[in-house]
């Protein structure tokens, strides 16, 4: 595989506390957020020592809720590496002009966080038409939304990619599927009832990398399922570090692993065509 390794899921941690107060989404901190803090070049280290070229770095709402001041400005340290992925209040009655005001100051992406590791998921505010004029201007501004959610947000989800088809969405960690009962994993068709939406893509990160090993999944079956219900160009590659334990190099490594069983040119796409597509600002 000779084609430039773009990550769409890494995050970046101040170590200035000061410049970059701690204000988490929901009021509770991200236990890896405090464990495996990773600045901006603590980032840029790691993509060299594992010959990523290019990322999209995930602004941390459990960390920093919605000031995205660390994520703008470590990526417009880093131009030619790095674009930023942040958060707004999509509720909010002057989203559209906070949108715009974090755009102007670099944002490349935006990401809505419904839960995590410190929230259970709550999908309610995804099609709440009190967000509507907020994507409506995604549209308008040609940006990509990363959407967290586990399968009780995908009906959701197919709303949004339905009411607005300018938006490309994609899913967090797969949409956190539930892939351990093996071929032809009926558990997960929630996530493959979503195969007609051609709007929406589909991050493959450490999560679906642990799980494609577990009970009766393995990853020579449940990736070129993928493949064949999706297609590689609606399939990304993010690293989820250092959220996911060990170094970037390792991460990217257990990828290639898990997706060798797929074709060099399917592989091109999950580790760096698709990334492309989604972030124009992404090139060679």
């Amino acid at each position: 595989m000779t084609a430039r390794i773009i990550d769409i899921h890494p995050h970046v941690i101040s170590d200035d506390e000061t410049r970059y107060p701690p204000a988490p989404l929901f009021g509770k901190r991200s236990d890896w957020s405090q464990e495996r803090p990773s600045t901006v070049d603590a980032l840029i280290a790691a993509m060299d020592e594992a010959g990523v070229a290019q990322a999209a770095v995930v602004h941390s709402s459990t960390t920093y809720g919605f000031d995205n001041s660390y994520v703008v400005d470590a990526c417009n340290a880093h131009p030619d590496r790095l674009i930023a992925v942040g958060s707004v209040d999509m509720l909010a009655g002057d989203a559209t002009d906070t949108i715009r005001g974090w755009v102007g100051k670099g944002l490349a992406g935006l990401r809505v966080f419904t839960g995590g590791s410190t929230k259970d998921f709550d999908p309610s505010e995804l099609d709440d038409p009190r967000a509507y004029p907020a994507w409506e201007l995604m549209g308008e501004l040609g940006l990509t939304m990363c959407i967290q959610t586990g399968p009780v947000g995908l009906g959701a989800v197919r709303a949004l990619a339905t009411r607005f088809p300018q938006v490309p969405i994609i899913l967090d960690h797969l949409g956190r599927p539930d892939v351990t009962d093996g071929p032809p994993y009926a558990a997960a068709q929630s996530l493959w009832d979503l195969a007609d939406v051609e709007t929406i893509f589909f991050k493959l990160t450490p999560r679906i990398m642990g799980d494609s090993q577990k009970g009766a999944a393995t990853p020579d079956t449940l990736f070129p399922r993928m493949v064949e219900v999706f297609g590689a160009k609606r399939l990304a590659w993010g690293s989820n570090f250092p959220t996911s334990p060990g170094t970037l190099k390792e991460i990217k490594a257990t990828a290639e692993d898990r997706l060798a069983s797929l074709s060099e040119e399917d592989r091109e796409w999950i580790f760096g065509r698709t990334a492309e597509t989604l972030y124009s600002k992404l090139t060679a």
